[in-house]
């Protein structure tokens, strides 16, 4: 490996919204935050869950409504 050209690699901590938190390596500088770990994944708890996308459905519509609203034409408000 060439030196000092590498981020250094370091223990940094992991923090689920389930609230499970582990270390794990990385060359981050913050801690990370998850929506899903393995703690609480219906693949690897055997149990189905209800995940909630509402979040990021009405993330999407708010990023797209300007764009929506501004591409509008007249004939479109007559409709």
């Amino acid at each position: 490996m060439k030196e000092n050209i590498h981020p250094p690699y370091k223990q940094i901590k992991v923090t689920c919204s389930c609230g499970n938190t582990f270390m794990t390596g990385s060359t981050l500088d913050r801690e990370l935050h998850l929506e899903i770990c393995s703690a609480c994944h219906p693949f690897y708890t055997g149990q189905q869950k209800m995940v909630d996308t509402a979040g990021r459905v009405e993330r999407f519509r708010k990023k797209y409504a300007k764009r929506r609203a501004a591409n509008a034409s007249p004939e479109d408000e007559k409709k």
